[in-house]
């Protein structure tokens, strides 16, 4: 900050500098020529109509008169006393000139001192926000992200930038925070398998076990590495989503609505869950892949999810994007943001077979943002949830 403030002092203290040479200049200038102006004036009328006294008629001084030229019809002691009153006020507007050049050179150098003092001054109350936010950005880490530069000053560019860094960190701080919890729930959710894979092997091997205790052992460590796999999968297309789409193509989620309401018919069968379709022709720039698994996870969640006898509506429409609406119990209002989460789930999880790792939505999300979507969804009054997706290209047939 030290070489900012010296480039600002220089640049207002050389402003100054020049504004008060300017001015000592002109009003050098205007001085001057009027006080020739008032010289000749007060001489052409201050000299007597009379004759001089004995006393005034002083030679004029040989050094520096000049000889004057008689002015015809004028007699010659008011010639002569025109002459010397003149060379008088010459000689005190030179003396008064000169006094005025020194007082003003004195006044210039104590305003050029003051001028760079008042300009360093002025650049360390200009650059003292910006020295607050370099402080605070030094002193951030994991640790005090909490932090911020609430900065008191008037509105301006500098509030603003002061503001805006707070905004940041406030967006740093949900995302560390995010990513933390993300961290500690996939550590747990990864642990939980391989407790019970090694709880299985050895208390279910132990001792001689015979071919139906290995077959069952079997079954669930089997059962245990399914869930397992598709919860590294899960997490690996998550991170996948995150950073962003390597390839765009045009991608028609009509048609992948309705291979995805197909795909799960049978186990929407199998819970008693009717799935309805209703589909515009719609075309989206985008990754293929991804977006049948961002439709895919909506409607697995909205069967899963769901009571027997439920209804899964599943609507794409030009202005409208995806919609995918279900039955099913109950859902807070408060809690339907949260449910984007990672490992977010409406009911605390008893790690039942088929159950899910909750990164269903979360993958929406992020395949959503991926594509440029925007993703919004509601509690349904009677029961269950209504989630939106809004493609930037919705107006393309």
């Amino acid at each position: 900050m030290g070489s900012e403030r010296a480039r600002l002092t220089t640049l207002y203290g050389g402003l100054l500098v020049l504004a008060g040479a300017l001015l000592t200049g002109l009003v050098y200038l205007l001085v001057q020529q009027g006080l020739d102006r008032s010289i000749s004036t007060a001489v052409t009328t201050a000299v007597p109509r009379g004759p001089l006294p004995p006393w005034s008629a002083v030679p004029a001084p040989t050094a520096s008169a000049t000889p004057a030229r008689r002015m015809e019809g004028v007699p010659a002691d008011i010639d002569r006393g025109l002459a010397v009153t003149k060379e008088i006020g010459d000689l005190a507007g030179e003396a008064a000139l000169s006094r005025l050049l020194t007082v003003s050179a004195i006044v210039f150098a104590v305003y050029a001192v003051l001028s760079i003092a008042l300009a360093w001054w002025m650049a360390g109350r200009v650059l003292r926000p910006v020295a607050v936010i370099t402080g605070t950005a030094r002193r951030l880490s994991g640790a005090n992200l909490h932090e911020r530069i609430a900065l008191d000053a008037p509105p301006g560019e500098l509030k603003r930038l002061a503001d805006t860094f707070d905004e940041m960190l406030d967006r740093m701080e949900r995302l560390v925070g995010a990513q933390q919890r993300f961290a500690a729930n996939a550590a747990h959710e990864l642990r939980t398998p391989l407790a019970v894979q090694r709880a299985a092997a050895e208390i279910g091997l132990a001792g001689e076990p015979d071919a139906r205790r290995v077959a069952k052992i079997r079954s669930k460590l089997i059962s245990v590495a399914d869930d397992s796999e598709h919860l590294i999968e899960g997490l690996l297309l998550l991170a996948a989503s995150e950073q962003g789409l390597e390839r765009r193509e045009p991608v028609a989620l009509d048609v992948l609505a309705h291979a995805v309401a197909d795909g799960l018919a049978g186990e929407a069968a199998r819970r008693d869950v009717t799935v309805s379709v209703r589909a515009e022709p719609l075309a989206v720039e985008g990754d293929g892949v991804l977006l049948d698994r961002l439709t895919h996870n909506l409607v697995a969640n909205a069967v899963r999810y769901n009571v027997p006898g439920g209804r899964v509506s599943v609507l794409v429409t030009r202005g409208g994007g995806l919609e995918v609406s279900n039955t099913g119990p109950e859902v807070p209002p408060e809690t339907v943001p949260r449910l984007f989460e990672p490992f977010r789930r409406l009911n605390e999880r008893t790690h039942a077979r088929g159950e899910g790792a909750g990164l269903g939505l979360s993958i929406v999300a992020a395949i959503a943002r991926a594509h440029g979507a925007e993703v919004a969804a509601e509690a349904n009054a009677g029961g269950g949830l209504t989630v939106r997706v809004r493609f930037p290209s919705d107006d393309r047939s």
